[in-house]
């Protein structure tokens, strides 16, 4: 039973407070993912996880067992960093063997262990090579099978594809995504890039300045953000943000006006709408922008409108061929539309 319980959990450097009250439950077999702007506090919370960093106050608990004070080595993880750090004079076999060796574990023993994990990462050909032979990608394959073959009852990642390129990390994210099914561990990952986050989570915690803003799952935090700062830091292209006024069922000012969501409280609102709920079109009450930029994203273009103070980013059909100074008229539905509280950043609708 590998659950992972955060209870309270604060971390101070001196008088700096970094972790301000982190209370999470993540059970068995699930995979989350910390989520958030370098600085947020996600790379420390996993530290203090893994016995990498004390806990100042609170409590952790990995499958109920309190954990404040246990040694790294008797907390039932294994952790797989942004950098490597591989061995340069062994072999890939003696990385990945290297901590089983050092515990005593017997040769046989550790051979039985090896195939699996050779086999699920498709390390074979490359055992009695040197770490300065393989690609970036290969590399961090090496040290994801080190932390595998101790058949840890917790995973924790570190932003293990910041450093390859995007062709690596969409290939090594499929993989790790297969060997957490197959493995059935618990598994927390810590990543800034919202991609990784959605196509792997369970479960995002959305982090910002040492605490929690938001957690759900991908779709519940993409579709229903909590606040402002959810809204803007998850999608791409960014959602847009406007300032207006709500008069009973509209929302807008003398340029721009959207049927309101039902439910809100009449005064001045953050509006904020995604590139890609606008639609292209004709109608009267439409807004009208003249077009400032036309960017082909294959499938389909960004473009800006502005109309005065406002400037908005759609996402529309590529085979929409709109030339720079025409004038584009765009409406969205009021399911659409997320209002937001300007003064406190909380959802309204």
């Amino acid at each position: 039973m590998a659950t992972v319980e955060c209870r309270g959990i604060r971390k101070l450097y001196g008088a700096l407070e970094v972790m301000r009250g982190f209370d999470l439950k993540i059970d068995d077999h699930e995979f989350v993912v910390f989520l958030g702007p370098s600085g947020c506090g996600k790379s420390t919370m996993l530290r203090m996880i893994a016995g990498l960093e004390e806990i100042s106050s609170g409590d952790l608990f990995i499958g109920g067992e309190r954990m404040n004070d246990r040694d790294p080595g008797d907390r039932g993880i294994a952790m797989v960093f942004q950098n490597y750090a591989l061995y340069p004079h062994m072999s890939v076999r003696e990385n990945i063997t290297f901590g089983l060796e050092r515990a005593g574990i017997g040769k046989a023993a550790i051979d039985q262990r090896l195939a699996p994990v050779v086999e699920a990462l498709g390390l074979g050909v490359y055992l009695a090579r040197k770490p300065t032979e393989l690609s970036g990608g290969q590399q961090q394959r090496v040290a994801i099978a080190r932390a595998m073959i101790k058949t840890p009852e917790v995973f924790l990642f570190d932003e293990p594809l910041s450093n390859l390129d995007a062709k690596l990390r969409g290939n090594l994210r499929i993989e790790i995504a297969r060997l957490h099914r197959d493995l059935k561990t618990t598994s927390i990952y810590v990543t800034h890039d919202q991609l990784e986050a959605m196509t792997l989570a369970d479960r995002i915690v959305l982090m910002k300045d040492g605490k929690i803003e938001q957690m759900g799952t991908p779709e519940e935090i993409y579709q229903k953000p909590a606040t402002v700062f959810a809204a803007g830091f998850i999608g791409t292209p960014n959602m847009n943000f406007l300032q207006l006024k709500m008069a009973q069922e509209w929302i807008g000012d003398n340029l721009i006006k959207f049927a309101a969501p039902p439910g809100i409280r009449q005064g001045e609102v953050t509006v904020g709408i995604r590139p890609g709920s606008f639609r292209v079109s004709e109608d009267a009450q439409a807004f009208r922008g003249t077009v400032e930029r036309n960017e082909f994203h294959g499938e389909t273009r960004l473009v800006s409108l502005k109309n005065g103070q406002h400037e908005i980013n759609i996402s529309i059909p590529a085979e929409v061929r709109p030339t720079i100074g025409e004038v584009l008229g765009v409406e969205v539905a009021s399911s659409d539309i997320h209002v937001f509280d300007p003064a406190t950043g909380l959802r309204l609708n």
